[in-house]
């Protein structure tokens, strides 16, 4: 009798904790629908830049940081596609995870510095918002950008000048061959080595020969050879 109450019990508990389990797998999916469901909500707001909806959703409870189904977070794709209210109202929420990266490895500075949207970078920089980071930076991206004043910015706020990404590319390489001359002035000002090479083999003065700046391949020329 005692041991078929003990195998009734063994039953039980083994019930109990797969139903448990259920429970979890049941929650867990839960959790990824509205995650999801989040998603999809920030990028109705984004796409009239309706920063009410966005605040309105965050007081219900919606994830700020909800990926979308192509693993892009609420704040990079409001500052990539031009959302700026959408983007105060995420930034206002103390939820936000400021360096949450997409499957690309970029965060919301990245893609503020490559915009030179400098009130962005400094908003984020002031919720803490990484500078200085393993692979490609958020200063190679605003050496990549339009614009001198978001690369003056971050150099000023402590970015590494030198900085390397996966195939040893620099800022310096970055605003010779894609961004502002005046950013590869800058940078050059500010103690970038003309001298480096990337993996390819690859001076910041040949990538600006690659792109018909040859004024900026002298100047880069002149002060490697010095």
């Amino acid at each position: 009798m005692s041991a078929g109450l003990g195998l009734h019990a063994t039953r039980r508990r083994a019930l109990g904790r797969g139903v448990r389990a259920a429970a979890g797998i049941v929650a867990c999916a839960f959790a990824l629908g509205a995650r999801a469901d989040d998603a999809q909500e920030f990028a109705r707001a984004m796409r009239t830049d309706d920063g009410r909806l966005a605040a309105s959703l965050l007081e219900r409870g919606a994830d700020p940081n909800a990926a979308d189904v192509d693993g892009q977070v609420p704040l990079f794709l409001a500052l990539r596609d031009g959302a700026p209210r959408v983007a105060l109202a995420l930034l206002a929420s103390p939820r936000l995870a400021v360096d949450a990266a997409n499957r690309a490895g970029e965060t919301a500075l990245m893609i503020a510095a490559l915009r030179a949207e400098a009130d962005f970078v400094r908003r984020l920089l002031e919720r803490g918002a990484q500078i200085n980071r393993e692979g490609w930076t958020p200063l190679h991206y605003a050496a990549s950008g339009p614009g001198v004043e978001v690369v003056a910015l971050l150099l000023d706020r402590g970015a590494a000048v030198e900085a390397r990404s996966p195939n040893r590319t620099t800022p310096l390489m970055m605003a010779a061959g894609y961004g502002a001359i005046d950013a590869a002035d800058l940078l050059l000002r500010r103690g970038a080595d003309p001298k480096a090479r990337n993996d390819a083999g690859l001076t910041a003065a040949e990538f600006a020969a690659r792109v018909g700046r040859d004024a900026l391949q002298r100047r880069l020329e002149q002060a490697a050879a010095r």
